[in-house]
């Protein structure tokens, strides 16, 4: 199988679906589709990858929540792949090898490695979970995760405004002025 193939390759714990073309490889970028997001880890091998997860919440609640998002710090993890994805969808994505070259394979899993059960800072617009597995991958953090944006409108104020994943916010009828939140 080649790159473009494998870089498209689907699993689920559907079983209406239909069986991925082929495993991940160990250094492999693995993209998990969440209700509300895309999450992202790396692929070490045996049926393990390395990912980030809150830092104040079980393994098992760290895997599928929204919260992630909102973090300002991360714990590097190693977990089994099929219990991160859970019921989810997930693929081999590795979009970037069209204009970053991988580092070696043994080079990724010991950078890896090195992390596991590490604090790290967590930022959703400059280094998230797909920044932190590019730069394993590449030695470079990459990603095209648009920011995310929660249009909120409220009834008590009437203003329309951006709430922020930092969870600062910006009306839009009042944009210089931060006398009232939205």
């Amino acid at each position: 199988m080649d790159k473009q193939e494998r870089s498209s390759t689907m699993a689920s714990n559907d079983p209406d679906l239909p069986e991925p073309c082929g495993d991940p490889q160990p250094g492999d970028l693995i993209e998990i589709f969440r209700p509300a997001y895309q999450h992202w880890a790396l692929y070490l091998g045996d049926g393990y990858i390395i990912n980030l997860t809150p830092v104040d919440e079980s393994q098992a609640a760290a895997m599928s929540s929204v919260k992630s998002v909102f973090s300002r710090k991360a714990v590097v993890r190693m977990q089994l792949l099929k219990e991160v994805v859970g019921s989810d969808s997930y693929r081999v994505n590795n979009k970037y090898d069209h204009n970053h070259t991988p580092l070696p394979v043994c080079e990724i899993i010991q950078r890896a490695q090195v992390l596991i059960g590490q604090e790290v800072s967590y930022d959703l617009l400059g280094s998230n979970c797909e920044h932190f597995v590019t730069l394993l991958r590449y030695g470079e953090g990459v990603s095209e995760q648009p920011p995310l944006l929660l249009f909120v409108f409220t009834g008590y104020t009437g203003h329309w405004g951006h709430q922020f994943g930092d969870g600062s916010s910006q009306c839009l009828l009042c944009p210089r002025t931060d006398q009232h939140s939205i």
